[in-house]
């Protein structure tokens, strides 16, 4: 019987690794153990040592920068891809940034270009990705991006990046139907907390993961691998009917009240 999640001959762009413990790189290890071909991005000079070994582990076939804030670089990674492959099957975009004095205050106190900067990293990108990668995705294709619980309620210290990710979640449904005509797929993959570099960042992130694991029903956080394999899936022809879902991967937290 053949594998239900089978990604051979299927290529892939993966924005957001930072290094071995980003829920990106647990996404591409997921996507390469199914046989796809991937294409790595890192965000500057200062990440690439961090990133460059996992694109080598994960086989990828390009490695390029993306910083969405430069103009004209992630147009360039798309061109890249078009040149050296001709299409693309899927994208995982898992990129979110918040200036720290923003989101190290309450929403009504954060700055207009502060919540502008955040918007446009973490959720406008989401939307230029899918613009670009569109004509590549010649035979349907799939288009993925990561929130969290965050954006349906509120959770103490994630501040403006709530209204951020419950943007980036109606962005999902808007392109999903945008794009359906195309054979293109979109979902956001909503996680449980998990230890990342970026995550570092919200206050008091250890009490939270704390609270979360007392609260989850499964007793336990989920872990980069267990994300990956959704994520390939989502990707995958067996996934073919869904679209413009968020599909939770936390092991029920957001079950519990």
């Amino acid at each position: 019987m053949a594998a239900i999640v089978d990604l051979a001959g299927k290529r892939g762009l993966v924005v957001g690794i930072a290094n071995a413990h980003s829920i990106a790189a647990g996404c591409g290890a997921a996507f390469r153990d199914a046989g796809a071909e991937l294409a790595v991005t890192y965000l500057n000079d200062k990440a690439e040592p961090f990133v460059r070994p996992v694109a080598e582990a994960l086989g990828a076939t390009l490695t390029v920068p993306c910083d969405v804030r430069i103009p004209g670089q992630l147009e360039q990674v798309f061109e890249a891809i078009g040149r050296e492959w001709g299409r693309l099957d899927f994208l995982l975009h898992s990129i979110a940034f918040a200036p720290r004095e923003d989101l190290h205050t309450s929403v009504v106190n954060c700055s207009a270009e502060g919540f502008a900067l955040a918007m446009d990293v973490s959720c406008h990108s989401f939307i230029r990705m899918a613009r670009l990668a569109a004509p590549l995705m010649t035979d349907g294709g799939c288009l993925l991006t990561v929130s969290f619980y965050g954006a349906d309620r509120v959770v103490e210290n994630y501040n403006l990046m709530g209204p951020v990710k419950a943007a980036l979640e109606a962005s999902v449904r808007y392109i999903a139907a945008d794009l359906a005509e195309r054979h293109i797929r979109a979902h956001a993959i909503s996680t449980g907390p998990v230890k990342t570099r970026a995550a570092s960042g919200i206050g008091r992130f250890d009490e939270l993961l704390d609270e979360v694991r007392k609260r989850t029903p499964a007793g336990r956080l989920v872990s980069i691998e267990e994300i990956g394999r959704v994520a390939a899936f989502l990707v995958s022809d067996a996934a073919a009917p869904l679209s413009g879902s968020v599909v939770y991967a936390d092991n029920g937290f957001h079950t519990v009240a």
